[in-house]
């Protein structure tokens, strides 16, 4: 592979940067500075950047975020931050939400750039289950926990939602258990009731529980990754 290509690859950036910084002299391969992007490097090759040695990416990554409010779930948006903000990976345009929180919805997202693996945690057909931490505005009624188990008919929808599994933990806040991934679903079922979500937080997907302050991210454990193959 040429050089300036695998440069500009591994460090996000153009090719004509590569070539700017190949000129500085920052680029060395097995201990030789190279100034030529056209230069071919070989897999055994040692390339290193500013003296930081560029390890090739050849596997899938996979991690899990405790996001905050304000964040939107994508690579790129011209009026709000990304999660890519919290992410020190190289080329993290490279990964994608597996399943998106709205912007002022906290908690767990997970991050990988294998297809195949986030399309068995949104696809509906494998009913992956996702725990929110709800705080709603108007006192909870026992009577809703049924409820919820039936299916809820949201606006504009035309059939019920899954069984939902509702767990009352006082008069404002509550642990749902959904198996779906409809638009907003979790504040629409709430408003179907006649109530408003005023707090929203995703606690699990699947077998994967949230456990790092909010802002950090961490990779999966292989135990994680393995939950969803």
């Amino acid at each position: 592979m040429r050089l300036d290509k695998f440069l500009a690859h591994h460090l996000g950036v153009s090719r004509t940067i590569v070539n700017k910084e190949l000129k500085a002299q920052k680029v060395t391969v097995n201990g030789d500075i190279v100034k030529s992007g056209a230069y071919h490097i070989s897999p055994d090759q040692i390339v290193e950047y500013d003296g930081f040695e560029i390890v090739p990416i050849t596997k899938n990554r996979y991690f899990m975020l405790n996001k905050p409010q304000g964040y939107v779930c994508s690579t790129d948006d011209p009026e709000h931050p990304t999660i890519l903000y919290f992410i020190d990976e190289p080329m993290p345009e490279k990964l994608h939400s597996a399943g998106r929180l709205d912007l002022d919805t906290t908690g767990l997202v997970l991050l990988t750039d294998d297809g195949k693996w986030s399309h068995r945690i949104t696809s509906p057909k494998h009913h992956c289950e996702k725990v929110y931490q709800v705080t709603v505005e108007q006192p909870l009624n026992a009577n809703l926990i049924e409820i919820f188990r039936q299916g809820i008919q949201l606006k504009s929808e035309k059939t019920l939602t899954e069984p939902a599994k509702l767990v009352i933990l006082d008069d404002y806040h509550a642990e749902l258990t959904i198996s779906e991934g409809r638009y907003h679903q979790v504040k629409r079922m709430f408003a179907a009731v006649n109530n408003h979500v005023i707090q929203l937080h995703r606690h699990q997907i699947g077998n994967i529980i949230l456990d790092i302050p909010e802002g950090e991210y961490r990779p999966l454990t292989q135990d994680e990754i393995n939950s969803f193959k």
